[in-house]
């Protein structure tokens, strides 16, 4: 008899016999969730407080118009803010002091403690400035920036409320929580990189599945009917996305490569032998995204392999990405790897174009920019922030080769996830180093 608590496992495994990855109950998953987020506020945070030079961080968001950041520190249980909810994390290194302090009627998951005496102050403001008294801190950090929307949560009525109850000797202690926000959200820790090579192998297995003949049925079905596949591919697994995929043809004919369109899910197109498919998908999954892009080929009759050409055009992309990783260095700026990456790939003869961005809690994450795909020459304000250790990242990029066959050239658009350390850059959970073949071969069947 199959126990209540194993009844999903044994659907998921019975709806999904194709893959290898187990994909964890909603229970499960938020147990995992909660320990890695104690983790974080216990260990992480206060080395990020100490590295900014920040000795109390506030972070005030209403129920429905919650902070980015703020979203990232709630319990799995919680999945908004409740009405107004204020956090107080104080660290004080000399004294050894760390606390996080919830201006609440009850504790924020188990290591947010809730600290607002209703009997001694009805008004929510006054529990936090006297808080704020209290600790007497250096500075004051919130949540605003100009160039990341991650860090600049905080909206216009709940900081002029702030600043009208602050008293005036704290006013000047007011100071961007900018790059603590960030280090916040950009650093993954080893509990999350245990995690992190699952998700990427899980959205390999659908790009599989999708780019093959179980799903694919050449002069019938359509990018159309390939986008939603992947959608309903992924909602089935009991995952979710962060945006809509994307499936795009390059094929021998008179159309010329058009970037903008290749990501806005032109009209629907039936798939055809012969064709160089190419997709974009991401999941979410125990609040870390991926974004991945890879390529197939269909076979024409009598094929049995790409042509020539083709894996040449893919191995082109794979030395592009090895470039741009190959740059990657701690406190270089975004702009500063994307100008040394592309004078390589000019060195080297490869038609680049380079659009990279940090991944984590959001799948366009907090962190150094590395090139947009209308911005070469590097992109002010986000392309300025430097590279830490303990990040991850979207290797986003494409390498254009003739193909005098088809009379034009075509774009290689690969996408894989990375991890940047003190050992080196590396591929989370690999990366495409071939075009996936449809039909798939069959070595014990020959012409």
């Amino acid at each position: 008899m199959i126990k209540k608590g194993a009844f999903f496992f044994v659907f998921v495994i019975l709806l999904n016999q194709s893959f290898s990855q187990l994909i964890l109950p909603l229970r499960d998953q938020a147990t995992i969730t909660n320990e890695i987020l104690n983790d974080r506020l216990t260990n992480l945070l206060p080395k990020l407080m100490e590295r900014e030079h920040i000795d109390m961080w506030i972070i005030i968001s209403r129920e429905y118009n919650e902070d980015p950041i703020l979203k990232t520190m709630l319990p799995a249980e919680w999945l908004s803010a409740r009405r107004r909810t204020i956090l107080v994390f104080y660290h004080d290194s000399t004294k050894k002091v760390n606390e996080q302090l919830a201006i609440a009627r009850y504790n924020v998951g188990n290591q947010i403690k809730a600290s607002w005496d209703m009997k001694k102050f009805p008004d929510q403001w006054d529990a936090l400035i006297d808080i704020i008294n209290t600790r007497n801190p250096n500075k004051i950090a919130l949540n605003y920036s100009t160039d990341f929307a991650h860090a600049d949560g905080l909206t216009f009525t709940e900081q002029k409320i702030f600043i009208q109850k602050l008293p005036q000797k704290f006013q000047s202690k007011i100071v961007s929580a900018e790059k603590l926000g960030i280090g916040w959200l950009e650093t993954r820790t080893e509990r999350e990189m245990q995690l992190y090579p699952q998700l990427i192998q899980i959205t390999h297995q659908i790009i599989a599945e999708g780019f093959s003949e179980k799903t694919i049925m050449p002069g019938v079905t359509t990018t159309d009917d390939l986008v939603w596949w992947f959608r309903q591919k992924i909602r089935d697994l009991g995952l979710d996305t962060w945006f809509h995929p994307s499936v795009e043809i390059q094929r021998n004919d008179e159309s010329s490569f058009d970037h903008l369109a290749a990501f806005t899910n032109k009209d629907k197109e039936v798939i055809q032998p012969g064709d160089l498919l190419h997709v974009d998908i991401g999941i979410s999954y125990l609040r870390l995204n991926t974004d991945v892009q890879e390529h197939a080929y269909l076979l024409l009759p009598g094929e049995t392999a790409a042509p020539t050409v083709l894996q040449k055009a893919f191995a082109n992309g794979n030395r592009l990405q090895d470039i741009l990783t190959s740059k990657f260095s701690i406190n270089k700026t975004g702009n500063e790897i994307l100008s040394a990456a592309l004078s390589q790939a000019k060195q080297e003869g490869i038609i680049a174009s380079i659009y990279t961005h940090p991944i984590g809690y959001h799948g366009h994450a907090a962190g150094p920019t590395i090139g947009m795909w209308d911005q070469q020459n590097g992109v002010p304000g986000s392309g300025d922030f430097p590279m830490h250790y303990n990040t991850a990242y979207s290797i986003e990029l494409n390498a254009a080769t003739e193909i005098p066959e088809w009379k034009k050239s075509i774009r290689m658009m690969l996408e894989e996830d990375g991890f940047y350390s003190e050992k080196k850059f590396r591929f989370i959970g690999g990366r495409q180093k071939e075009l996936l073949l449809i039909p798939r071969q069959n070595n014990a069947i020959g012409n």
